[in-house]
C-alpha cells in the first residue's frame, strides 16, 4: 500500500484530530470554559475579518464588546481577554501534544536522512566500508542550554507528554482529564527559576529522551551497519550548559557548577540502576544473579547517599557487564543479549557524566579578572609577572602568557570576580575527578577577539596548579569584524610553543565556537551566514596547514535569524572546504521540547544530524566548492545586504521603535529564565547590550521577523535592477548552501504578518519606520518567489506550511490583544496628568502583554 503525502498525514492525524479535541476542551465544565470556548472562535473570526477590512487591533476588540453584549465594566471586559489568553495558551499545548502524538506518522521515521535510509544507500553505492570507517570517527554534539526561551513550566511539558501518549491510543476518556487538568495548570512563573532550577528541568530531557533516543541510535549503527564490530566511537556526545555557562549570569556560582555535575552524575546512575533491575529480572541464569546484584547495591547506595559519589568505578562497571555478556553468549545461547548490550552501550555513551558541562564567561571579563590576577600573584607568587607586564606589547604578553604556571588560592583572592574565575577552573578538576574527564573538560570564551583573549584563560587554568591542563579552551567568534579575523588569531596561537603543545596534547584538535545569533544581530542575517561560511573554510586551511582538526562548534537558536531554522540542511550543504566530522551545535530553550521532547522526534532529529555530516563525506551528496562568478555573486549579495542592514541599525528610529513600539521590555518580567535580559546595568538602551534572544523576539511578537530576511530583498533587488538576476539563479541551482539560507528566510517570511501591526504607518513618529520594513518584506518575498520558481512562500514544503498556518491561525487572537493592551499602555503614558486609576490600568494592561509573550512564543517553536 503507497504512502500518503506528508501533507495529507498532517491534515489526516494533526489537523483533524486538533479540530475534535479542541471541541472537547470547550465542553469543560471549570472557570467559565464553556463561555470563554463559545466566545473565542468569535473572537478569532472578527479578528481575521477584522484585519481583512484594515482595521487595527483596538477597533478588533471595541468592536467585539460592541457585538457581544453583557460586558459592563472595563474590568469585565479585561477579565474576558485574560481567558482569553489563558484558553488560547492551552489550545497551543493541545496542538503540540497531537503533532507529538503524530509525530512518527507524519514523519518516515525509516526515510530520507534516517540510519536506514543511510545503510540501505551505502549498500546501494556499495560503499558500506567507507560508512564504517567514517562512523568510527565522526561525532554529533547537540548541546542543551537554558537561554531563556522555553515557556512551558515543567508541570505543563509533562502534561504535554501524557497527552500525547492518550492521544496516540485515542483514550478519550484519559484525554478529557488531562485537558481538564492544563486548565487548572498555571503557566506564569512568579519568580525567576534559578541556575540549578532550570539545569534539573532540562536534566529531565536527558533522563526521560536522550537516553534512550541516542542508545537507540548508537545501537541500531552498532548492530546494522557495523555488524556487531566493536564501536570504540561514541558517535554521540552529549554537551551541557546550565550551571556552567557563567556569560551575562551572576547567578551561576561555582557551587551551581559542582552541585549540577553531581546531579548529573546521580541521575545517570539512577537509569543504570533501573536498567540493572529490569535486566535482574530477566537474568536469573547460573553465577548471573550474584554479579547483577553485586553491580544493583552499588548502584543503589551511590543513588541514595548523600554525595552522590559512586561505589563502584565506571571501570569495574564495565568490566562487571562484560563478564556477564560473556557468560550469556558463552553458557546461555546469548538470551536477552540485546537487553544487555543496550546497557552497556548506554554506559559507553554516557559514562558517570550523562552530559559534558561546559564553562563558558565572556572575554571581557576575563581581561579584567586577568588584572587582578597579576595583583594577586604578586602576593602568592612573588615575581611570576613583570612588573611592566601590562605596558608590554600584545604579542609580547601572548610570548609570556605561554610560560606562565603556578598556584593561586582563590581564598586568598579579595575581588569576588577573580576569585569566582578562578575557583571555576578548580570546579573543572573536581568534575573531572568525580564524573570523569569527559564531565566538564572545555572552557569556552565568548566575544573572542585577539589570541591574548585565549592565552589569558589558558594562564588563568595553570594559575590553578594544572601544568597540562586536561581541558580544551575554546574561543568563540560572534561578530562579523571578529568572524573576518579569526584565522589570524588562530595562526597566532598555533605559533605559540606552549599552547601548540597543549593542542597536541589535546589529541591536535582544536574547537572553536561560532556564534550565529550575535552575528546575525550584528551584521544581518546573509552577511552572518556568508561570514561564518568563509570564516569555517579560513579556519579550515590554517588548522590543516598546521596538522590540527578543527571542530567547529555553532552557537544557534531557534529561528533562522539565531542560526536555527532547517539546521539538518544547513549541515548537509557544506562543501568540501569546510572540517565536518563533527557537528556541533546548541540546542536553545523551546527547540529542545519542539525538536527532541519525545523520543521520536528526538531519534529522528538526531538521525537526521547524524545523517546529514555523514551524507556529503560518504556518499558525495554536497555540491562541487563554489566556482569563481558564484562565490563573487554571494559576496556582493552579502556585502549589499550588510550595508542595507547596518544603515537600518543606524536609522535614528531603530531603537526608540524596539523600545517603544514591541514587547522588547516585558521579556525580563516573563521569569523563564535566570540571566538578565541584557548584559549592561545602565537603565537606557544599548544595541550591545542588547542580548539576541529578546531582540529576535521582540520581531517575531511584532509579526515582522525582520532579522531574518533584512537586507535580502535589497541585495537581489540590485541584481534584479542591473539585469543580473542570472547569476544569482545560478548561485541559487549550484550552491545547496545558498538554497538553505533561502529556504530559511522563507520561514522567516511566512511567520511574518504584517496587517497586524499595519496601524503603525499612520504613527507621527514611526511610520515612516514602519514602511521601510515593510517595503523590505514585500521586496524580499515578490524576489524570493521569482528566484525559486514558487508560487507562495514554502510552496515545496506544504507539511510544514500547513503547521505554521493553523498554528499562526490559533494565536491571531493572542496577538491582537496583545498590540490592543500595547496601544492602551502608550494612550496612557501619553497623559500629562495620570490618576491613580490610569496607573492601576497601565498595570493591567502590561500584565496583559507579559501574558501575551507566553502563548505566541510557544506556537511559533522557533521564533526566539
Amino acid at each position: 500500500m503507497s504512502r500518503k503525502p506528508k501533507i495529507e498525514r498532517f491534515n489526516d492525524h494533526v489537523l483533524s484530530k486538533y479540530q475534535i479535541y479542541n471541541s472537547i476542551f470547550t465542553t469543560l465544565p471549570f472557570d467559565k470554559i464553556e463561555q470563554t470556548g463559545r466566545l473565542l472562535p468569535l473572537f478569532s473570526q472578527l479578528c481575521a475579518e477584522g484585519y481583512e477590512k484594515k482595521l487595527n487591533p483596538s477597533e478588533i476588540v471595541d468592536g467585539f464588546f460592541e457585538k457581544h453584549k453583557g460586558f459592563e465594566s472595563e474590568k469585565e471586559k479585561n477579565d474576558t481577554l485574560f481567558k482569553f489568553i489563558q484558553y488560547i495558551e492551552r489550545q497551543v499545548v493541545l496542538f503540540d501534544a497531537i503533532e507529538d502524538a503524530a509525530f512518527r506518522i507524519v514523519n518516515n521515521m525509516d526515510g530520507r536522512g534516517t540510519m536506514r535510509n543511510l545503510k540501505e544507500a551505502a549498500r546501494a553505492n556499495n560503499q558500506q566500508e567507507e560508512l564504517i570507517e567514517y562512523l568510527k570517527r565522526f561525532k554529533v554534539r547537540p548541546v542543551l542550554t537554558a537561554h531563556p526561551t522555553q515557556f512551558y513550566p515543567g508541570t505543563v511539558l509533562g502534561i504535554i507528554t501524557d497527552l500525547a501518549k492518550v492521544i496516540l491510543n485515542d483514550d478519550l476518556q484519559q484525554t478529557r482529564k488531562l485537558l481538564a487538568q492544563l486548565g487548572k495548570t498555571p503557566f506564569f512563573k512568579k519568580e525567576k527559576p534559578t541556575p540549578y532550577h532550570e539545569a534539573m528541568n532540562l536534566i529531565w530531557y536527558l533522563q526521560h529522551i536522550f537516553y534512550h533516543s541516542a542508545s537507540n541510535i548508537y545501537n541500531y549503527i552498532s548492530q546494522n551497519i557495523m555488524s556487531g564490530q566493536e564501536v570504540e566511537n561514541e558517535i554521540i556526545n552529549l554537551g551541557f550548559w546550565p550551571g556552567g555557562d557563567r556569560d551575562g549570569n551572576p547567578f551561576v556560582t561555582t557551587e551551581t557548577t559542582l552541585k549540577v555535575a553531581k546531579s548529573l552524575r546521580r541521575r545517570i546512575l539512577y537509569n543504570y540502576y533501573k536498567d540493572i533491575r529490569l535486566l535482574r529480572r530477566r537474568l536469573t541464569f547460573p553465577k548471573i544473579p550474584l554479579m547483577i546484584q553485586e553491580v544493583e547495591y552499588a548502584l543503589y547506595d551511590t543513588v541514595h547517599s548523600a554525595s552522590a559519589k559512586p561505589k563502584i568505578s565506571l571501570a569495574d562497571l564495565k568490566s562487571k557487564l562484560q563478564e556477564i555478556r560473556e557468560l550469556i553468549v558463552e553458557e546461555h545461547k546469548s538470551l536477552f543479549l540485546e537487553e544487555l548490550d543496550d546497557l552497556i552501550n548506554k554506559v559507553k555513551l554516557f559514562g558517570f557524566h550523562f552530559a559534558s558541562l561546559d564553562i563558558r564567561q565572556d572575554s571581557r571579563v576575563h581581561h579584567n579578572v586577568f588584572e587582578n590576577v597579576i595583583k594577586t600573584a604578586e602576593k602568592q607568587l612573588p615575581n611570576l609577572f613583570p612588573k611592566d607586564f601590562l605596558k608590554k606589547s600584545e604579542e609580547e604578553q601572548i610570548a609570556f602568557l605561554g610560560t606562565v604556571k603556578g598556584k593561586l588560592d582563590p581564598e586568598l583572592i579579595d575581588d569576588e570576580m577573580t576569585k569566582r574565575t578562578i575557583s571555576s577552573i578548580y570546579a573543572i578538576k573536581t568534575i573531572q575527578k568525580e564524573n570523569g574527564e569527559r564531565g566538564c573538560n572545555r572552557y569556552i570564551i565568548s566575544n573572542n577577539q585577539t589570541a591574548l583573549n585565549v592565552m589569558e584563560t589558558f594562564a588563568m587554568i595553570r594559575l590553578t596548579g594544572w601544568n597540562d591542563p586536561t581541558v580544551d579552551v575554546v574561543p568563540l567568534f560572534e561578530t562579523v569584524p571578529d568572524l573576518k579575523v579569526a584565522h589570524e588569531v588562530m595562526r597566532v596561537l598555533y605559533s605559540n610553543k606552549a599552547y601548540r603543545n597543549h593542542v597536541k596534547r589535546r589529541g591536535d584538535k582544536q574547537t572553536i565556537m561560532l556564534g550565529f545569533s550575535d552575528g546575525t544581530k550584528d551584521g544581518g542575517y546573509l552577511m552572518a551566514n556568508w561570514s561564518i561560511f568563509k570564516a569555517k573554510e579560513e579556519l579550515t586551511k590554517v588548522s590543516r596547514e598546521y596538522g590540527i582538526k578543527v571542530i567547529f562548534f555553532d552557537g544557534r537558536g531557534g529561528p533562522p535569524a539565531r542560526g536555527g531554522g532547517n539546521t539538518h540542511q544547513f549541515y548537509a550543504s557544506l562543501g568540501p572546504t569546510i572540517e565536518n566530522e563533527e557537528i556541533q551545535l546548541t540546542i536553545q530553550g523551546q527547540t529542545i521540547s519542539s525538536n527532541f521532547g519525545t523520543k521520536n522526534s528526538s531519534q529522528y532529529n538526531l538521525e537526521q544530524l547524524i545523517s546529514s555530516g555523514i551524507t556529503n563525506a560518504v556518499l558525495g551528496g554536497q555540491d562541487a566548492e563554489l566556482n569563481y562568478v558564484d562565490r563573487a555573486t554571494m559576496d556582493a549579495l552579502s556585502e549589499l545586504s550588510y550595508q542595507a542592514y547596518v544603515d537600518f541599525k543606524n536609522h535614528p528610529k531603530f531603537l526608540p521603535y524596539l523600545e517603544h513600539m514591541s514587547t522588547l521590555k516585558y521579556y525580563a518580567k516573563t521569569n523563564i529564565g535566570s540571566r538578565p535580559s541584557k548584559r549592561g546595568k545602565s537603565s537606557k538602551l544599548d544595541f550591545s547590550d542588547l542580548r539576541a534572544i529578546p531582540f529576535v523576539g521582540s520581531w517575531s511578537q511584532l509579526k515582522q521577523n525582520v532579522p531574518g530576511f533584512y537586507g535580502v530583498g535589497i541585495a537581489l533587488k540590485y541584481f534584479d535592477k542591473n539585469g543580473e538576476f542570472d547569476k544569482v539563479k545560478s548561485l541559487y541551482e549550484n550552491s545547496a548552501f545558498f538554497r538553505t539560507l533561502i529556504g530559511n528566510s522563507m520561514m522567516s517570511l511566512t511567520k511574518s504578518f504584517f496587517p497586524l501591526t499595519a496601524y503603525m504607518k499612520n504613527d507621527e513618529e514611526y511610520g515612516d519606520f514602519w514602511k521601510l520594513i515593510y517595503d523590505e518584506y514585500e521586496t524580499t518575498k515578490a524576489l524570493l518567489l521569482k528566484l525559486t520558481g514558487q508560487k507562495e512562500l514554502m510552496d515545496h514544503e506544504p507539511a510544514g506550511r500547513a503547521s505554521i498556518h493553523v498554528r499562526e491561525k490559533i494565536v491571531l487572537p493572542l496577538l491582537t490583544i496583545q498590540q490592543f493592551a500595547l496601544r492602551k499602555v502608550k494612550e496612557i503614558e501619553a497623559k500629562t496628568n495620570k490618576t491613580p486609576a490610569d496607573k492601576k490600568a497601565q498595570e493591567v494592561y502590561e500584565k496583559m502583554v507579559t501574558r501575551s509573550l507566553f502563548g505566541n512564543i510557544n506556537a511559533s517553536r522557533n521564533s526566539a
